[in-house]
């Protein structure tokens, strides 16, 4: 857009004061977070450090009386190998220039440039909306170059529909059923609509009215998001997106994040730059095993960390479940390992853990039984037996109200925190071998064994010559065996996905924005397979292969910042981990013994830090190499020689029995210390 030639000047210049101003392009404040400005009539008083401020007396900063020269350049590209639009780019560098409260700024570069943000017709449009001037408000929005007619009628549904609730919210209830019945049905045609804005007429009042429409008044933010709602139908050549800049920027970041394979690091004003691309040092990234763990005296199956991060409780074949201490806050080579307690009131192996929201609780599953231990005392506080067979899987609700055991038996049990039965889902299609909780506590996701029902087998028939007389009935066959995807919906139990998938679902996690389900599968003929399953489309969009899976229990999980990726156990007894957005094996990490890693999960609290469990009996944390980068003097007595592997030579570590007494054993390598209780 141009700004027009002055018939009285030279075509070349331009007065900063008779340029219209046509206000910023967010509907905030002006304020760019570091500096307050404040408009009057045009460029007036303003805290961005290049212009006069108005004195204590209130006085206004004086316009400037400075010509610019428009520029003419050739071409409209913004460079000449360059595909940018010269108009489009200046005129979102006065869009940023106005958002952060350099009015006189921008007001320069329209002037030098000849090119305008929005035209008036968009300014006052901006204007009507946000003083509530509907009728004028209705009149510019015709002349804003919609190209289709549908459009037009959505936007100005929405104006009515803003028209219509604050009517309501200032108690004129007959001029807003006016605007119901005269405006709003007859841009309409979705009766369904209609039928809940009507219902608002019956709010007692403007909290019932707010509540019930889900808007938060005149005095809230109803007008601004009303102006980016009409957004999406006035071409966004006439009038800005906004903060439209600074969206291309958080895109840019975003594409930078996800194309660097190591990224994790918060990625904030503190170290993200625009001077250079974003590729984060794989020594960020958790490789390195910093302690082992060594109690079981069996095959560790389960592990979970707390909460805060700072314990991490650990199921094993040998009957037991071990809660450890962490020192989270402690460097690597110096932090202590503790057993706090070890928990050894189990009938059978046990094979699950989870603990309550606040870790005052931790329940293990051991066959049939579950236990509900006080994770600062030691002691078994409930037992409960409703299952018949295995306890599979065990979850706490988000809310912490309660938790969910899923099992083999097909049970699927609501428990309030206190371990009394709540709820049940009767007899589920599947024996249920993991299930999970979506966090907006709107899903439940469970993986299992599905009994194909077998039809009879026909009757046999006699023919004339009676061959087939006195001969066997056939056999009957064990019904067939298939592995199915459940998905509930947690309010009505009503059961809303039931997918058959491929091979043996021994395992399920849901990402931190309730979108996927990560699926560990144990196809018969194949390797392993990981499925990055959309919970709202039902579609795998992602599939991680390269680990060995065919036979036992693995459980993977999200991991990093912004869970960038999946770890996940493997039957060669090593660490895999991938590139959640690409897929790509970043890290196979060896340091188990002979026999399967059970199951992998990442500290809450440390996006550089993970634990895994396995067959060989112990426990291994895992983090960054760049933890370890300290001085000697830092280390003093703990410190260690590394080489490129993460292995070295360290003290003599004690290692703790099932009976509570330390042993003799040491280790080398980066192990983390153990001491008496």
């Amino acid at each position: 857009m141009r700004l027009p030639e002055n018939d009285s000047e030279s075509a070349l210049s331009v007065t900063l004061a008779d340029v219209s101003e046509a206000g910023p392009s967010t509907t905030s404040n002006l304020s760019n977070g570091y500096n307050g400005v404040v408009k009057e009539n045009g460029y007036s008083a303003y805290t961005n450090g290049n212009g006069k401020m108005g004195g204590v007396d209130g006085l206004k900063a004086e316009k400037q009386k400075m010509s610019v020269s428009r520029v003419s350049l050739p071409g409209t590209t913004l460079y000449d190998d360059s595909y940018v639009d010269r108009e489009e780019f200046i005129r979102l560098v006065i869009q940023s220039l106005r958002d952060v409260g350099y009015i006189e700024s921008a007001a320069t570069l329209e002037a030098e440039s000849g090119y305008t943000m929005e035209t008036s017709d968009v300014s006052r449009f901006r204007e009507c909306i946000l003083n509530g001037d509907w009728t004028a408000a209705g009149e510019v929005l015709s002349r804003l170059g919609f190209s289709e007619q549908e459009g037009l009628w959505d936007a100005k549904f929405l104006i009515s529909q803003q028209k219509y609730l604050e009517l309501l919210e200032a108690g004129r209830t007959t001029t807003a059923l006016q605007v119901l019945r005269e405006e709003l049905a007859p841009l309409s045609t979705d009766p369904d609509v209609l039928h809940s804005l009507s219902s608002l007429l019956m709010c007692r009042d403007t909290d019932d009215l707010r509540q019930a429409s889900g808007w938060d008044g005149v005095e809230g933010t109803s007008r601004r998001k009303l102006l980016v709602n009409l957004q999406r139908y006035i071409p966004s050549s006439v009038m800005i997106p906004q903060r439209r800049f600074a969206s291309l920027l958080d895109h840019a970041r975003d594409y930078q994040r996800t194309r660097c394979l190591y990224h994790n690091i918060p990625l904030d004003a503190h170290n993200f730059t625009l001077y250079a691309d974003h590729v984060c040092d794989k020594d960020h990234f958790p490789r390195i095993t910093t302690a082992i763990l060594e109690v079981h005296t069996d095959e560790v199956w389960n592990l979970q960390w707390s909460h805060s991060g700072s314990y991490l409780a650990t199921a094993s074949k040998d009957k037991s479940a071990v809660v450890w201490r962490i020192d989270l806050d402690a460097h690597p080579q110096t932090r202590e390992y503790r057993p706090v307690h070890i928990l050894r009131d189990h009938p059978y192996p046990v094979g699950y853990v989870a603990w309550s929201l606040d870790d005052s609780v931790l329940l293990t599953s051991s066959e049939n039984y579950i236990k509900m231990w006080n994770t600062r005392t030691g002691s078994c506080i409930r037992t409960l037996d409703s299952h018949h067979d295995v306890v599979s899987a065990l979850v706490w609700l988000p809310d912490g109200s309660g938790f969910i055991s899923g099992g083999l038996d097909r049970k699927i049990i609501l428990w309030d925190a206190d371990g009394k039965q709540r709820d049940s889902w009767g007899r589920t299609p599947i024996r249920v071998t993991d299930l999970a909780i979506t966090p907006d506590f709107t899903k439940l996701v469970a993986v299992g064994m599905y009994d194909v029902p077998t039809p009879p087998p026909p009757t046999p028939t006699a023919t004339g010559d009676g061959a087939n007389a006195g001969s066997a009935a056939p056999a009957i066959a064990s019904p067939p065996k298939e592995f199915r995807l459940a998905v509930w919906d947690l309010s009505t139990k009503q059961l809303e996905t039931f997918e058959r998938m491929e091979g043996e679902l021994t395992s399920v996690k849901i990402s931190d924005d309730s979108r996927y389900a990560l699926i560990n599968r144990a196809p018969e003929k194949l390797a392993g397979e990981i499925h990055l399953w959309e919970i709202s489309t039902g579609l795998t969009v992602r599939k991680y292969t390269g680990h060995q899976h065919q036979k036992h229990v693995l459980r993977s999980c999200f991991g990093g910042v912004d869970e960038n990726f999946v770890a996940s156990g493997s039957e060669d007894g090593n660490v895999y981990i991938w590139h959640r957005e690409t897929a790509m094996l970043l890290e196979k990490l060896e340091g188990h013994g002979s026999g399967s890693v059970n199951s992998v999960v990442w500290n809450p609290r440390n996006e550089r830090m993970f634990a895994t469990c396995s067959d060989d009996h112990t426990v291994r944390i895992w983090e960054a190499p760049i933890a370890l980068s300290i001085t000697n003097a830092d280390v003093g007595e703990f410190a260690h020689d590394y080489d490129g592997a993460g292995k070295g030579k360290g003290k003599d570590r004690e290692t703790w029995s099932l009976d509570g007494h330390p042993g003799a054993t040491s280790y080398g390598g980066l192990v983390g210390t153990s001491r008496s209780l």
